[in-house]
């Protein structure tokens, strides 16, 4: 039986080129636990813009400036919950 090596993690920053940063491990060490640590914020900043949006887009008095605020803001808030998703997909263990 052949042991397969854990998949590298995709952290949840890029470096400083804007490429991906990953990680090879157990994931036990420090920087695993950094990175889950940044995915749970940036998870439950996700969960509160999209409570914010729900409250501006009902107000019909919401201008332009404040709708673009949160388009950015949920546009900011897909990108990192997409690579949490990329990064826990690609360490589930294939069926």
């Amino acid at each position: 039986m052949t042991i397969r090596p854990a998949p590298a993690r995709l952290l949840p920053w890029a470096g400083p080129d804007g490429k991906p940063c990953y990680l090879v491990g157990d994931g036990t060490g420090y920087v695993s636990r950094v990175a889950d640590d940044i995915e749970r914020v940036q998870l439950h900043m996700a969960d509160e813009i999209l409570g914010h949006a729900a409250d501006l887009l009902a107000d019909h008095k919401a201008g332009t400036r404040e709708l673009r605020y949160l388009a950015r803001g949920l546009s900011d808030a897909l990108r990192d919950v997409r690579r949490v998703a990329e990064s826990r997909g690609a360490r589930l263990s294939p069926s």
